[in-house]
């Protein structure tokens, strides 16, 4: 196949990887530093709301026991009603203050209301990565307050697991735990706040940050427009010089000028004259 002279198999690569990267930019990258810009916009709007309103009872946001809340994450409610000390999970590899450590998680049966897990803090492993010796929850009926926590996803390709005669999961995901501990859970979870009957060492509310993903995302989209504006300076400018590189055209009715030595080296080593 023969090709214009200004176009070459390798401006036809140029342009499919210019256009393909701009289709992920605009697809892909930038979507997915924006969507994540506005889940920590939105979580910062909730700990902002959170931290202002007063405690409310537990069902006022989960009345069932198949309830949810997502978008109260973070309200502060009270429960009155007791744990089932008796079954007990870690949740593994959670990084707090930099450090691994182990959060640890029980039902709780609400008094006339639904069962909800209950975080009641963390603890350290021993000499890396040994099982710590971890005070049980309370028995008979206690009054808690806690903040509503979204369930956490699973991840597919990594089950729970047995440890030292410990139950571990690598995620606080309350479909999951339900059929491990064998009594239903409502959708979200509840993480209790500092001195709560149970309470281990207690995780600190996040900072208020929606970190560098707005910039990132608008980034994307101007790699997007930039990439085929690119291809195109660089088309127009490798034409404009081909143009400039034809020889001029030999006048009717004329001879052509003789080919020369110095003509038959420029063919030959690509030289100009």
């Amino acid at each position: 196949m023969k090709w214009p002279s200004w176009l070459r198999p390798g401006w036809i690569v140029l342009a499919i990887v210019a256009l393909a990267f701009a289709y992920l930019c605009f697809t892909v990258l930038a979507p997915w530093q924006l969507n994540k810009n506005s889940q920590n916009s939105r979580e910062m709007d909730q700990i902002s709301r959170a931290v202002q309103e007063d405690p409310v009872p537990l069902r006022t946001f989960l009345p069932h026991q198949d309830s949810e809340a997502h978008e109260a994450q973070w309200r502060r409610v009270t429960a009155t009603g007791h744990y089932l000390a008796d079954k007990q999970i870690l949740a593994r590899l959670r990084v707090i203050d930099g450090e691994a450590s182990y959060e640890v998680l029980n039902p709780f049966v609400v008094k006339d209301g639904p069962t909800v897990l209950i975080n009641r803090g963390w603890v350290r492993p021993v000499q890396g990565t040994g099982m710590p010796q971890i005070e049980p929850a309370p028995t008979g009926e206690v009054t808690i307050t806690a903040r509503l926590r979204d369930s956490e996803n699973a991840p597919p390709d990594r089950a729970p697991l047995d440890e030292d005669g410990v139950q571990q999961v690598y995620a606080i995901d309350t479909a999951q735990l339900a059929p491990m501990f064998g009594v239903p859970l409502t959708g979200s979870y509840l993480q209790l706040t500092p001195e709560q009957p149970g309470a281990l060492s207690v995780r600190d509310l996040p900072h208020l940050d929606a970190g560098p993903f707005l910039s990132y995302g608008i980034q994307w989209i101007a790699f997007g427009i930039l990439a085929p504006i690119g291809l195109g300076y660089f088309v127009y400018t490798e034409v404009k010089a081909r143009r400039r590189e034809r020889p001029a055209p030999t006048p009717e009715g004329s001879a052509p000028p003789p080919v020369t030595v110095e003509d038959k080296l420029a063919d030959r080593y690509g030289r100009r004259r």
